[in-house]
């Protein structure tokens, strides 16, 4: 797709911090730095398939500030509707890795990000999406305060106006914020969705809808929601490192259920996979529809859990592959 911008993300960025070699973070010696945010992870793989992407939050005009818009940058997502302040922080987190019987762990440091601290009309939000075929964002941003969950929402409205695809990820964080307040605000926000991206757990928790199959569960929520889309990852955890993977995604517009392929992944980094889906999938859904979607969504988040961090690098042509079966032989 060429020309103007297909998808704009919303959301917060991250620096990531990890102890290497499995250590634990109170005895690490030294550090892996690293750049993620639930959005900014899915601009960036739109982005690696082939869709003009467009980045916009609020960060602090500082080194870390332009590291992330460095990292973005880098992978040819348009950072240019950044909103920059001189006062608040850029937002960290630490995770540690672990194996079997011990599972990862994250530490989140983001109190006052930069962010967290926005209000409602500080984006120009006709500028920002002006040319956009989709806007996307997910439930993380909004539980950082009720200044990002009114922006955010005034993003969601304002493409909807416009007869842009608004497409959500839930993303339910417990240490963010209680399920009741989740259910409030995401109620608001997913009423202004055309595509939901889910995971069964976080519909449970969100939505409080808890069915026998993850089917029924896709065909509730679009029909709750009038969406035309209903997308659910699903992981199974035999070890810490060494997962399944796949999703189904349901088509309103057709009452029809799909399946996608799975995966059988030895994990190098998980953190950041149902970000990668989610730009799989509108990339798949912008150029082909919701088959498409489900197919360049597990691929490329199958890809990316092959690699350490939150962002993945994998061409169009490389998802292809691994969709048409490809091998395990050194690629020369």
């Amino acid at each position: 797709m060429s020309g103007g911008c297909d998808l704009v993300t919303f959301g917060e960025p991250l620096v990531r911090l990890s102890p290497p070699h499995f250590n634990r973070l109170e005895v690490a010696p030294t550090l892996d730095v690293r750049v993620g945010g639930s959005e900014l992870n899915t601009a960036i793989a739109a982005s690696q398939l082939g869709l003009a992407t467009r980045y916009v939050t609020r960060l602090t005009r500082n080194p870390l500030g332009r590291m992330v818009c460095g990292a973005a940058r880098a992978s040819g997502v348009d950072t240019s509707h950044v909103v920059w302040t001189d006062e608040s922080r850029v937002g960290l987190y630490f995770t540690e890795f672990g194996a079997s019987p011990r599972a990862n762990s994250v530490v989140y440091d983001r109190r006052h990000s930069a962010i967290a601290e926005i209000s409602a009309g500080e984006i120009d939000w006709a500028a920002a999406l002006a040319g956009a075929k989709a806007f996307h964002t997910s439930g993380i941003t909004p539980a950082l305060s009720k200044g990002a969950a009114d922006a955010t929402l005034e993003g969601a409205k304002t493409a909807k106006r416009l007869g842009i695809t608004v497409s959500v990820d839930l993303n339910y964080r417990a240490r963010l914020w209680s399920e009741k307040d989740a259910r409030q605000v995401m109620t608001q926000l997913t009423e202004q969705a055309d595509l939901l991206l889910t995971t069964e757990e976080d519909t449970a928790r969100v939505f409080g809808i808890r069915e026998d199959s993850y089917e029924v569960v896709a065909q509730r929520l679009a029909r709750q929601f009038d969406l035309r889309a209903v997308a659910i990852t699903l992981r199974e955890t035999p070890s810490v490192w060494r997962n399944g993977w796949t999703a189904i995604a349901y088509d309103a517009s057709s009452d029809q259920l799909h399946r996608g392929p799975q995966f059988d992944i030895e994990i190098v980094d998980r953190i950041g996979a149902g970000d990668s889906f989610a730009g799989g999938f509108l990339y798949g859904y912008l150029t082909g529809g919701v088959t498409a979607g489900l197919q360049y969504g597990i691929g490329i988040s199958a890809l990316k859990q092959t690699m350490p961090g939150d962002i993945v690098y994998a061409s169009r042509e490389e998802v292809e592959r691994l969709l048409q079966g490809g091998d395990l032989r050194i690629q020369r």
